[in-house]
């Protein structure tokens, strides 16, 4: 897993309604970083800015998928999540095989 280090989100009312889209809400997405995703980086997203996927479950055990790149701001580094979703059911047995993987070793 690795460390962010970050102080917080950076929300607006864009990336606000695109990840809103699919379902998820903001306290969702909030909880997922709380719950020790795994993440890892998003190369064929990044011509821009660096990407990077995060994949967990939500305080409620919801599973969740979420594409966010990081910000700094006003000297707060902060995670702005671009778009999020519920994980589909291959996604969740690929993620339980690879958490239960990762217990026993």
């Amino acid at each position: 897993m690795m460390n962010l280090r970050v102080t917080g989100f950076d929300w607006d009312g864009g990336n606000r309604a695109k990840c809103q889209k699919h379902g998820v809400s903001v306290a969702e997405i909030e909880a997922l970083f709380r719950n020790a995703p795994r993440i890892a980086p998003d190369p064929r997203h990044s011509e821009d800015e660096d990407r990077m996927i995060a994949v967990g479950r939500t305080g409620a055990g919801q599973p969740v998928f979420v594409a966010f790149t990081l910000r700094t701001k006003n000297r707060r580094r902060l995670i702005r999540p671009v778009t999020a979703r519920y994980m589909h059911a291959k996604e969740i047995a690929a993620y339980e095989k690879e958490s239960a993987e990762t217990q026993n070793r």
